[in-house]
């Protein structure tokens, strides 16, 4: 009466899947805006942090990948982002008295461009300008007459001692910018060899008279270096007021134009001074090559024109930034260093955006993961959201530049909604660890893993599905197709009334079978394609499974699927390589004799059974004395192990099999070998349900398959995990035909009558079982054995 009342029915085995339903759906028009699926709670939290513009409400989106995170959270930030005003650009000019700390300006949209192109249009007039505007007759004139003056002192000072020489028969005569004095005689301004035939004393004349005039053309020229530097001094004069009264004009207009921009104007009024020395260092060579002028304008550009951090246009929509590396530099800006002549420089245009700069008045998404393994991105993000500025100060660049020239840009404030994307580990971690976590991400969006199976999800299934075969892979599926991939979600999610929220998924299963659906050269993608793609990645990933089920198959690892044994069990896992899971079955054992070392683990023994293994075989002692030892010492030595298993164990998965195992082998009642079970138990013998279930029945029934299937064979599963089932065609057409069954158990004894093909037995009004249960041979072969170990009370 057991094996009929537990056992399942091929259509409990899967859920049902209406094809009816699904082509109604397919024919149903797309609406206008494909919502994305499930995720309610989600949705809100979003809603509710954007809608929040206090500070401390930054959104933290909990979930695993593929899950769409990123998805909705992108699409709700670009709607909100519509309803949002354009932020204001922010450009950084020359601090003409520091040049370490650049000025930063705040323009409306597409100002900064203006602008800049403003200023890039005053360079280019000033090249033009200069150096023409010293051609001008009126600068010439001014200049000559300063050239004048200069030239007549000189001129005077040098006639007044030339004359005093001819009254001494000596002549004054410039060679080469250098003046001397040469003797006359009769008139005749004598050479060194004429000189040279005079007689001594009249050398010696001559010499006395020409040291005498030398001093005397000294004291005439004293006032030269003043004279020179007068005239320098009223040429230098001269030029700055010709290049003030051309520049003028010039930034008239900017001002004229920028006259309610109060940064721009201060901009300007410093920028006036700066150009005319500029001017007078760079362009008042009247000799320059026109060549030369881009290499000036590049110059002018690098001294003069602003940088612009971050432009928008007018009625742009508030900045959705995702920064997918978030380092230091990326996400607070950079200043790039160049090398000159061996030294690293930098400047004001060499100031780079961060992605904060970029979503300043808007919103930022940045991984979690990754923001975390950064401390310094960490506390800068915290540093700028509590001080509402973005943060400047570079430690890494500044630490590996040393004492080179470094700039400190005025600060830029921060109006920013930050998104994280982490895990649900990481959220709990920071929220434990770090006490300011809390105060800047107050609002949490969880991503659920799973969908509810309804009318409305369904048909948002099947058109998001759609949208994308149609827009993306340029194709179009058939309603069998549809099925197949409801049923991988359902697959996915391990449950017969919920679909997977990881859609990606589904789309990557299409995409893979849009491959085979061109290699067979069809305009659709069938059911078989969807099949194809699933034992394609099944074969590129199986390899490990293959493997195992070659060692039972060959002997190597012992599983028995037929007969009976005493002690033994087949028990089932399931293994996760990557993003594969296959499910595996592995013999367990049990022994038992006179003793009171009580249950031992040997996986636990040799370190490789985890905590909530260990947990489950521990229950078993529990079971054990609240079952049977009410009335003595529950002493008993049994050793429990999962047979050939070289790996760590994790999961309480087991404890019902090896509490079988454990029963058997104190009873001597044989288990039938034709069955494998999963399941846990608590202290009161009830069946608890457990995951994987899938791969589990699968795993072991691609064994009975391959040694032979007879009709007897079959797997125990806990009652609760029957909504779990979403079993392969293959499994459900096998127990259909009663070549295979599933056992759904609710109880221990449940689980005992089917493996043993006997009662398990119920207390009496008398507290006894009935001979011949498997209860009954328990309880006295435990007493049996507190006897032998304790010693009888005849004894």
């Amino acid at each position: 009466m057991t094996l009929t009342k537990t056992r399942l029915p091929a259509q409990n085995l899967t859920p049902a899947i209406d094809i009816q339903q699904i082509a109604s759906c397919m024919a149903a028009p797309y609406p206008d805006d494909l919502s994305f699926i499930g995720q309610q709670r989600a949705r809100i939290a979003i809603d509710f942090s954007l809608g929040m513009d206090l500070q401390g409400y930054n959104l933290y989106v909990m979930g695993e990948a593929a899950l769409g995170r990123f998805t909705l959270v992108k699409d709700k930030l670009t709607a909100h982002s519509k309803t949002r005003k354009t932020p204001l650009e922010w450009l950084y000019v020359n601090n003409f008295d520091d040049h370490r700390e650049p000025i930063a300006i705040c323009l409306a949209s597409g100002e900064s461009k203006i602008f800049s192109d403003d200023i890039d249009s005053l360079i280019d007039e000033i090249i033009d300008t200069f150096p023409a505007a010293f051609d001008n007759p009126g600068y010439q004139r001014k200049k000559k007459s300063i050239d004048t003056a200069f030239n007549t002192k000189y001129d005077h000072a040098i006639d007044s001692v030339e004359e005093k020489a001819l009254t001494q028969d000596v002549v004054l005569f410039e060679d080469n910018g250098v003046i001397s004095f040469a003797p006359l005689v009769k008139g005749k301004q004598l050479d060194e060899t004429e000189f040279a035939a005079l007689s001594d004393e009249l050398r010696q004349h001559f010499f006395a008279l020409i040291a005498g005039l030398e001093d005397d053309l000294n004291e005439a020229l004293i006032e030269l270096p003043r004279w020179k530097r007068e005239s320098s001094e009223k040429l230098r004069e001269l030029k700055r007021a010709t290049a003030e009264q051309a520049i003028k004009p010039l930034l008239k207009e900017l001002e004229h134009k920028y006259a309610t921009q109060i940064g721009i104007l201060k901009y300007l009024k410093e920028l006036r001074k700066e150009l005319i020395d500029a001017v007078l260092e760079w362009l008042a060579d009247e000799s320059e090559d026109k060549n030369e002028d881009l290499d000036k304008k590049a110059m002018l550009a690098d001294y003069f024109a602003p940088n612009l951090i971050v432009g928008f246009k007018e009625g742009d929509p508030a900045p959705v930034v995702y920064e997918p590396n978030p380092t230091f530099g990326n996400v607070f800006g950079k200043v790039e260093y160049s090398s000159q002549q061996g030294s690293v420089v930098t400047s004001y245009r060499s100031i780079q955006a961060g992605a904060l700069h970029k979503a300043n008045g808007g919103y930022l998404i940045m991984d979690a993961e990754k923001v975390m393994a950064n401390p310094q991105v960490w506390d800068g993000l915290k540093l700028s959201l509590k001080a509402r500025h973005i943060k400047n100060d570079l430690p890494a660049q500044e630490s590996s530049l040393g004492g080179s020239f470094t700039l400190r840009p005025q600060l830029i404030p921060l109006d920013v909604k930050i998104v994280l994307l982490g895990s649900r580990d990481l959220y709990y971690l920071m929220q434990e660890y770090d006490d300011e976590f809390n105060e800047f991400f107050r609002v949490l969006a969880d991503f659920e893993y799973f969908i509810p199976d309804s009318d409305k999800f369904r048909y948002q299934f099947i058109t998001r599905v759609q949208e994308h075969v149609n827009k993306n892979l340029k194709s179009d599926l058939t309603q069998e197709a549809m099925a197949k991939l409801l049923y991988f979600s359902y697959r996915q999610a391990e449950h017969q009334s919920k679909l997977s929220a990881r859609f990606a998924d589904v789309l990557e299963l299409v995409n893979e079978a849009h491959y085979y659906t061109r290699q067979d050269e069809c305009d659709m993608i069938e059911a078989h394609h969807i099949d194809e793609a699933l034992d394609g990645k099944q074969y590129r990933t199986g390899q490990i499974s293959e493997n195992m089920l070659d060692d039972i198959k060959e002997g190597h690892t012992l599983i028995d699927t037929q007969g009976q044994a005493v002690g033994k069990v087949n028990g089932l896992t399931v293994l996760h390589i990557g993003d594969t899971s296959f499910g595996s079955p592995a013999r367990i054992t049990a022994t038992v004799y006179a003793g009171s070392d009580g249950v031992l683990d040997i996986e636990r023994e040799a370190e490789l059974g985890k905590a909530i293994h260990s947990k489950g075989v521990m229950l078993l002692t529990g079971y054990l004395g609240n079952k049977y030892a009410q009335e003595f010492t529950l002493s008993l030595s049994a050793n429990i192990a999962i047979e050939q298993s070289y790996g760590f164990i994790d999961g309480d998965s087991a404890s019902l099999a090896e509490l079988c195992a454990l029963i058997s082998a104190i009873t001597s009642f044989p288990i039938n070998q034709s069955l494998a079970l999963t399941g846990s138990i608590n202290q009161h013998g009830e069946v608890q349900a457990i995951g994987g279930v899938n791969e589990k029945i699968e795993g072991f029934f691609k064994l009975c398959k391959i040694r032979g299937l007879t009709g007897s064979q079959g797997v125990i599963i806990p009652k609760s995990n029957r909504v779990n089932l979403v079993l392969n065609p293959e499994v459900c057409q096998a127990v259909e035909l009663g070549k295979f069954h599933i056992y759904a158990v609710a109880t221990v004894d449940e689980a005992l009558e089917i493996l043993m093909d006997r009662k398990a037995g119920e207390l009496s009004e008398k507290g006894m079982y009935a001979e011949d249960t498997v209860n009954y041979a328990a309880l006295e072969r435990l007493s049996c054995i507190a006897d032998i170990v304790n010693g009888s009370d005849d004894e």
